[in-house]
């Protein structure tokens, strides 16, 4: 079994408000369930307004599939032009991790 994760800190566009923050970071979140199956969820600075940070985990039987997951969601967040990516950090576990 192999599991991947993405940390994504975004600075959101033109928000002045939780409720508009909540209007870009909700469609991001749900693209990337449904085209990718993976488990996403906003997990910080959930009190600001211009800033969020996702996490994002993937599980398969096969590493190489695992990272091209990963590949893709961290593309789509990236192309999405109401949103600047501003960091992504990956950790990846494997049959080997103690």
């Amino acid at each position: 079994m192999y599991v991947g994760t993405l940390s994504i800190d975004l600075l959101l566009g033109d928000v002045r408000s939780l409720k508009q923050k909540r209007s870009v970071v909700r469609p991001i979140v749900a693209e990337l369930q449904r085209k990718y199956a993976v488990s996403v969820a906003e997990v910080a600075d959930q009190d600001l307004h211009r800033r969020t940070r996702l996490g994002l985990a993937a599980v398969s039987g096969d590493a190489g599939h695992v990272t091209d997951v990963l590949d893709r969601c961290e593309r789509l967040v990236a192309a999405r032009p109401e949103v600047e990516l501003l960091a992504v950090r990956r950790r990846f576990h494997g049959e080997d991790d103690d």
